[in-house]
């Protein structure tokens, strides 16, 4: 019990690295999720158009100018060239078309009339471009099969009106399970930062010369007094865990209520775990307080910066994420950019994330070994 309130004295007396680094994960991950939080419903985006017509009347170029102005915004501007200009260059119009003279009789003729155009070559202006070339490549379709004015006109109004079918196979929200993906990938560095921190601070307190007198002389030996060591910090490790899951609920809400959200959890706990065994390892081996801070950059932000916790795995080097492997945090940020996108929950989809647990549970037990393996020898030196 003395144990534990001498835990508990010395979190109490660093509880600010703790909200330190709780504000980070909720102020990166409150600016990613309303970055990520958009609109993914397809609206069609029309260009302006400003169209010169130097033709005739006749329903080749008549039924031309009408395809334009129900697939496009007509824009209407003084026909000359400094109007047209200025209109171009503060994005009034997008795509400007100059039909010559004689161009219904010149196309049905099969010479190919060229239509001259100006543009602020933008994607607006790039989708003009291919309103235009489709309605060509239709129309001179149908002129080569020997069609007339009024059977091409009717021919390509039929085929430019049909629509493909769009059909959804995946009911997978991926734009939520992003959010969580990122807010979970984050909480790496922070959960790694905050136990290496405060357990290697409690470790290097009770390894005090003053503190391991006391407790030579006291009742308590000092197997039992790293029972209760162990115990506190893995009693703290949970309440972090625990306090980490519950901000993720607030944050982001009932995405979490998913079978998705409960394998983010359980991610995250198993790398809370490999957290804990890598501070205490850390712990036994570190004397001096003032090398935590550097060891705690070294360890949190090195992992976060290989591994993708800051920067999505996608946009890494090939190199870097091959060093990655060697790091915990590898497997576990594998696993949460390989369950947003999990359909079906079946042996083959879980696949992955089963392996990457394991090896996670790997590094546990590795790290624990080691531990003890340092502690023996300390303790024969001694």
């Amino acid at each position: 019990m003395i144990v534990f309130k001498a835990f508990l004295k010395i979190l109490n007396k660093n509880k600010s690295i703790i909200i330190l680094y709780t504000v980070i994960l909720v102020v990166f991950g409150g600016i990613n999720m309303n970055a990520s939080d958009t609109n993914t419903n397809f609206v069609a985006s029309k260009p302006n158009v400003m169209i010169i017509n130097n033709d005739e009347k006749n329903e080749i170029t008549d039924n031309f100018i009408k395809y334009l102005k129900d697939n496009s915004k007509i824009i209407k501007l003084k026909n000359n060239e400094d109007a047209i200009n200025d209109g171009l260059f503060y994005r009034d119009v997008n795509f400007v078309i100059y039909i010559p003279k004689g161009y219904g009789k010149d196309f049905m003729a099969g010479k190919n009339p060229e239509i001259e155009i100006k543009t602020t070559k933008d994607y607006k202006a790039s989708l003009a471009d291919m309103l235009i070339t489709r309605y060509i490549q239709v129309a001179s379709t149908y002129r080569d099969m020997g069609n007339t004015d009024t059977e091409l006109v009717k021919n390509v109004n039929e085929t430019l009106a049909k629509q493909g079918e769009v059909t959804i196979t995946s009911k997978l929200d991926t734009n939520k399970l992003e959010r969580i993906t990122f807010y979970y990938n984050f909480a790496s560095y922070s959960i790694l930062a905050c136990l290496v921190y405060v357990i290697c601070l409690v470790l290097s307190s009770f390894k005090d010369i003053k503190i391991q007198k006391r407790t030579i002389i006291s009742s308590t030996n000092y197997k039992k007094i790293n029972r209760y060591l162990l115990l506190s910090n893995g009693l703290f490790s949970l309440i972090l865990w625990s306090l980490y899951v519950i901000l993720s609920f607030i944050l982001l809400g009932n995405d979490m209520f998913s079978k998705q959200g409960a394998i983010y959890m359980l991610n995250c706990f198993v790398f809370t775990i490999v957290a804990t065994t890598i501070a205490m390892f850390i712990g036994s081996i570190v004397l001096n307080k003032n090398a935590i801070n550097g060891i705690v950059n070294v360890i949190a932000l090195g992992s976060s910066f290989l591994c993708g916790a800051f920067v999505p795995m996608q946009w890494l080097p090939k190199g870097v994420l091959r060093v990655a492997h060697i790091l915990p945090s590898y497997y576990y940020i594998s696993t949460n950019e390989a369950v947003k996108s999990i359909e079906t929950f079946d042996k083959e989809s879980l696949k992955p994330v089963c392996i990457n647990t394991l090896v996670l549970l790997g590094f546990a037990l590795f790290f624990v070994i080691l531990t003890n393996v340092y502690s023996k020898k300390k303790q024969k030196i001694g």
